[in-house]
């Protein structure tokens, strides 16, 4: 579907400012659709004045639709919709004219100009669905009485008013509960789910007479309460927020429009919204994160503890072969517990895996005999992974790594002789291991490349024995559908490629 923007730059002539002006005012016109029991589509004018172009639609929640179909995108030339051209012209709301028929449905249209800056920028068609026209209820005549106080007001330039959007997840809507205040702040009229909202809070007998901020004073504690001006302001009706309090059992958000549809203010609405249900959830949600990271915590801290014994039975034994595998079930439980301390720490279930990436490195470089010698280091970046993508690849690079610095170069002999790099030690030269990572969209390269000696004659991935490699091959394989390759780097040394797909 082509966004407003895109219609925009491609065949009108506003600027930045106005296509602000025209997003504020689709961020409320909800709220304008419901009151009016109507399809809201905002028509922008073509640069070369040939006709409208249909850049949003609303349809409302509180009556049929008008539109089957969606009509952004279309385009209407000059003439055929004499009211959008009036609108524009003459700056004014127009009514006049026969109801249209469209799919066998009578269809009342009225256009409202929306004016910024002094100018009309825009159209704003309002399509009502004749069918579902009936004689109206007191609610429906307060409902269309507040809609046309905001038409006349988007008409006069007065409304959106700037700040505080409405189009985020708990804003009330209209039929969440609806308030009429007057110029003084009281009560003309409230919505049965209005007169609900304000008995769970205690309020016994009908809101219209109260004015609405004192009665909320009244209701709710001062220390469940926004600052005194907040309050006043939106429970008064003049200013245009939202706000939110609550007593001990119940949560609650107003949302204050004020209406000046002449310029001189007249009261507002106020609509409100129970949301105790949604902050209980939210309460909960936070208990079940704070527990999560908890008990990554002590998982981390079990392996700590795995891997501290691992090392005093290594200690004790003295066959080399068995001290060396007890070492390595070291590093690998070690790398387990590095994703987990991360996770413990970390608000969503994904992770940054460059910090992990780099305490794996240092982990390898200095528990290695060739700790000094041999240096790792990396280039590009990770980005967020997943926790289930994060843990197995962990072990992977840890595997890696630490092949590479236990076979690929000589702890007792010198290094490949070449000049020291800025950090060597003095008179002697070292081997370096980069970790290369290249992000994509939706795979993952990471290649760990050594200068070392190189694979030895007649080496083959399939071939090998290794139980570290071994282990990196089910991993990557198995676990993170992914695929190894090993073989020899350019200029010499050892190239460890693994290519997985990430999301």
């Amino acid at each position: 579907m082509t966004s407003l923007t895109e219609l925009v730059r491609s065949h009108t002539d506003l600027d930045a400012a106005d296509v602000a002006w025209l997003q504020l005012l689709q961020a409320d016109w909800q709220i304008i659709a419901d009151l009016s029991f109507a399809d809201l589509v905002l028509w922008l004018p073509d640069r070369g004045g040939a006709g409208f172009w249909a850049a949003g639609q609303m349809r409302p929640t509180t009556a049929p639709t008008a539109y089957v179909d969606d009509v952004i995108g279309t385009f209407v030339p000059v003439g055929r919709r004499p009211l959008l051209d009036q609108a524009l012209e003459q700056g004014r709301l127009v009514r006049e004219g026969d109801p249209e028929w469209r799919d066998e449905v009578p269809v009342r249209v009225e256009t409202i100009p929306v004016r910024h800056g002094g100018r009309v920028i825009a159209v704003v068609a309002r399509n009502t669905n004749l069918l579902g026209v009936r004689t109206p209820s007191r609610l429906e005549l307060s409902y269309l009485q507040t809609a046309a106080d905001l038409t006349r007001m988007i008409a006069a330039g007065h409304f959106p008013a700037t700040g505080q959007r409405s189009d985020h997840a708990d804003s009330p809507r209209v039929g969440d509960g609806f308030v009429r205040v007057d110029a003084e702040g009281k009560v003309v009229y409230a919505s049965p789910n209005a007169q609900s909202v304000f008995r769970r809070l205690g309020l016994h007998g009908d809101l219209a007479g109260h004015r609405l901020v004192d009665l909320t004073r009244s209701l709710v504690p001062s220390r469940r309460r926004p600052d005194e001006e907040t309050l006043s302001a939106v429970m008064g009706g003049r200013a245009h927020r939202d706000t939110e309090f609550s007593t001990d059992g119940v949560a609650l958000i107003a949302r204050s429009i004020p209406l000046r549809p002449e310029g001189e203010h007249i009261g507002a609405l106020v609509l409100v919204r129970d949301v105790t249900d949604l902050r209980r959830r939210d309460r909960e949600l936070i208990t079940k994160d704070a527990t999560i990271r908890e008990i990554h915590h002590r998982v981390k801290n079990n392996l700590q503890t795995v891997a501290a014994l691992l090392r005093l039975q290594a200690r004790r034994i003295e066959a080399p072969e068995a001290k060396a595998a007890l070492e390595e079930a070291v590093h690998r439980v070690g790398s387990i517990a590095i994703v987990h301390e991360t996770l413990s720490q970390a608000v969503e279930e994904d992770v940054d895996f460059d910090e992990i990436a780099d305490r794996l490195c240092g982990m390898v470089a200095e528990v290695t005999a060739m700790a000094g010698r041999v240096r790792i280091r990396r280039q590009g970046s990770f980005e967020r992974l997943p926790s289930e993508t994060a843990t197995p690849l962990a072990m992977v690079l840890t595997e890696v790594l630490q092949n590479a610095v236990e076979h690929g170069y000589d702890a007792d002999r010198s290094l490949q002789h070449r000049s020291p790099e800025p950090g060597d030690p003095e008179g002697e030269a070292s081997g370096t291991i980069t970790v290369e990572v290249a992000r994509g969209d939706d795979r993952l390269e990471v290649a760990v490349v050594d200068d070392g000696r190189g694979l030895p004659d007649g080496f083959t991935l399939d071939g090998s024995t290794n139980l570290g490699l071994s282990i990196v091959r089910t991993l990557v394989e198995s676990e993170l559908g992914g695929r190894l390759t090993l073989g020899p780097a350019d200029g010499g040394g050892t190239r460890a490629g693994i290519d997985l797909p990430v999301e």
